[in-house]
């Protein structure tokens, strides 16, 4: 029975783990948001010792030259992916910020050697902000769920589903899953961003991410029925409620952007996730570093996946004004504990 210490990798936000032949695969926004680095260890309490390698770094100039956003690591086919997503300017006319996703790609074993390869931009029909790209392959078909901006709809970025002909392409146009529109939803800024796959019986689970990054940020679920037409929005119920968000009695604040992975004996499903311990942010929340990723156990029920409430940290961790100590010393908590 595995014990979690939050946090498990520090200054790490939008965490993305997979686990590929007992090994854990980690790979994070930076804070720099200026390169992609991949660590790997054996247990989820060793990724924040375990060495980083920088895979990819931002361009000079033009596209992906800014705002290296939330990297994700695939295995498709015996290939790794990354998929990411970047800017080349600040901001657009509108004000919305530039970025597009983009795929990288590497045929090694190992995904921490250098022969990563950029296999361009994703194109969608409309060529506006978009990011988070993440993507699952159901029943033989390869899908893609990200956020992204209409024009037409109020906000920041609604969530679209799509087929892909190869891991860089997408096969059919793009179908809505949903929009902001739940007072949660709606806090600072509209946004349904960072969606992430979870799989349980005859069920498959959206988590989403909602609001501004700040104590706002919030964790959302959509539902589908495994062998439904996952194209069809109709096939997806949206939980009016959000399933996790800020707790303040365990001083955790604004957690999101989440991936799953299976625990060491894989009996678990694993909510990998980020959150701050204090609210005092200076300036735009999305520049403070201190998105720390963290970790809790899903429990299931008859009526779904309950993730609980952020656990308090049991890891000393900085803030603003504090240094990482040598041995990163331990705080009085209760770690995580797997059934």
């Amino acid at each position: 029975m595995a014990v979690y210490n939050n946090p498990i990798v520090l200054q790490r936000a939008d965490p993305w783990v997979i686990k590929v032949d007992g090994e854990y695969w980690f790979t994070a926004s930076d804070p720099n948001y200026d390169c992609i680095a991949i660590r790997h260890a054996k247990t989820i309490n060793e990724l924040q010792k375990a060495p980083e390698t920088v895979v990819w770094r931002k361009h000079e100039s033009g596209e992906c030259s800014k705002y290296i956003w939330a990297p994700e690591l695939h295995r498709i086919n015996g290939a790794w992916y990354i998929y990411f997503a970047g800017a080349e300017h600040e901001f657009e006319p509108n004000g919305m910020p530039t970025h597009r996703m983009f795929v990288l790609e590497n045929t090694d074993e190992d995904p921490t050697t250098d022969n990563w390869v950029e296999k361009g931009r994703i194109v969608t029909p409309m060529d506006s902000f978009s990011l988070d790209a993440t993507t699952e392959v159901i029943d033989g078909v390869q899908y893609l769920v990200w956020a992204q901006k209409d024009y037409d709809i109020p906000g920041n970025s609604n969530l679209y589903i799509a087929p892909m002909a190869n891991p860089w392409t997408l096969a059919a146009d793009p179908v809505m899953l949903t929009k902001p529109e739940y007072d949660w939803e709606c806090i600072d800024f509209l946004v349904n961003e960072g969606p992430a796959f979870l799989f349980h019986d005859d069920k498959i689970y959206i988590t989403y991410s909602a609001s501004g990054t700040g104590v706002p940020y919030a964790v959302g679920l959509l539902t589908a029925e495994r062998g439904a037409d996952l194209l069809d929005p109709k096939s997806w119920t949206k939980s009016p409620v959000p399933v996790f968000r800020t707790c303040a009695e365990n001083g955790q604040y604004g957690p999101g952007h989440n991936s799953f992975v299976k625990s060491e004996d894989d009996a678990d499903d694993l909510m990998i996730y980020h959150a701050r311990n204090y609210t005092e942010i200076e300036g735009d929340p999305l520049f403070d570093p201190n998105r720390h990723a963290r970790v809790g156990v899903v429990r299931w029920t008859e009526s779904g996946p309950d993730f609980g409430v952020p656990e308090p940290d049991v890891v000393w961790s900085p803030t603003t004004t504090n240094v990482l100590p040598a041995d990163g010393g331990p705080l009085a908590g209760t770690p995580v504990e797997a059934r």
